[in-house]
């Protein structure tokens, strides 16, 4: 297991896509901390500052998800996932080690989205005259949520890389979903669509919202925990079936 994992880190680390990914995701995130303080947040409250710093953990999220998505169907896509499975023909040890590997990208991708979130409102906030005070903000909160939401929505979109095995569709069902498909459901489930996974990393974030109440954050962490495990559960259970031509 230890050399399929370090397998899948090479493959990372070697091909372009997933580092034109994290150059992606710190662009995106410089640009929505950028947008939000230019709007006109607030950063002499620890709530603006806030706001600021936790928009780095839900932008830089997305691409973690879709980076977990490349890494089952991104095999489908290039045809190279037959050579994987001849290599391992347990499919299960597979998919368990691109989990294993994915999480700890994620967390890893999350460590680099929390400073750039930290450097880029560190720099609005001085531009502004406003008073960047960490501690009042509960940054740490934030990192840590950062961190957290990246390596779940990473784990995730490997399971549904797995479900879903071309690489358009399974990217655009999970953007359907979190942009159109769980907004009309929460609102029509008030504040039971707080333990919808997208609210659930809005929470872990420590996001403010006024999108109506969210779940505590360590709520929240059981909750994206749950949705990645009983998605990994399935994932694992269905590849050993499927065909792969």
């Amino acid at each position: 297991m230890t050399t399929l994992i370090v397998n899948e880190w090479t493959k990372l680390r070697t091909i372009r896509s997933p580092w034109l990914l994290v150059a992606v995701q710190q662009a995106v995130i410089v640009a929505g901390v950028s947008g939000l303080a230019a709007a006109g947040a607030d950063l002499d409250t620890a709530e603006g500052v806030r706001s600021l710093l936790s928009h780095a953990g839900i932008a830089s999220a997305l691409l973690s998800l879709i980076l977990g998505v490349t890494a089952v169907a991104g095999e489908h896509r290039h045809r190279s996932i037959t050579d994987t499975y001849l290599d391992t023909p347990t499919r299960t040890r597979v998919v368990t080690a691109k989990l294993a590997a994915h999480l700890a990208v994620g967390a890893a991708l999350g460590v680099v989205s929390a400073v750039t979130g930290l450097v880029t409102t560190a720099i609005w906030t001085a531009a502004k005259s406003g008073t960047l005070d960490l501690a009042e903000a509960q940054a740490w909160r934030i990192i840590v949520g950062i961190v957290a939401i990246n390596a779940a929505y990473a784990a995730i979109g490997v399971c549904l890389g797995a479900l879903v095995r071309n690489l358009t569709g399974a990217i655009a069902v999970a953007l359907v979903w979190i942009a159109l498909v769980e907004t009309t459901v929460a609102n029509l489930l008030g504040d039971l669509g707080r333990w919808l996974p997208n609210r659930a990393g809005m929470a872990l974030d420590y996001m403010p919202t006024t999108a109506g109440a969210l779940l505590p954050q360590w709520g929240a962490a059981l909750v994206l925990t749950g949705y990645a495990a009983v998605l990994a559960f399935t994932a694992l259970t269905t590849t050993v079936r499927r065909d792969i031509t």
